[in-house]
């Protein structure tokens, strides 16, 4: 038996009184912006087939969600990126986590090296 129950905006599931997340919002604050990254490449140039395990992180991640700015550090921070860019971020830049069964990284917009036009 599955029953739908909203608390705020976020709905839940109760199951055999187990409490499961369907949904939630992130909203990145300050200067910080919310990133998915790009799936890393399966085959390398040669054709050779890469394991999980050998695969690189991926250095370009699409912007999902971006902060509002403002002082940081007390310097004026002017944000340059908005969703649904593509952008170069430093290898291991950030914060790391999984919602919604979905990989994300939280970084500075100063660890953002490049937009990819």
């Amino acid at each position: 038996m599955l029953n739908l129950v909203l608390c705020g905006d976020i709905p839940f599931s109760l199951t055999n009184k187990h409490l499961e997340v369907y949904k939630m919002k992130l909203i990145p604050l300050a200067d910080r912006v919310l990133l998915k990254p790009t799936e890393a490449e399966e085959t390398t140039k040669s054709g050779i087939i890469l394991s999980t395990a050998t695969k690189e992180k991926p250095v370009v991640s699409e912007v999902v969600a971006v902060g509002p700015g403002g002082m940081v550090d007390g310097n004026e921070v002017k944000m340059t990126v908005k969703a649904g860019d593509k952008v170069v971020v430093a290898k291991y830049a950030g914060t790391e986590i999984k919602l919604d069964g979905v990989e994300y990284a939280i970084v500075r917009q100063n660890d953002i090296l490049a937009i990819v036009e």
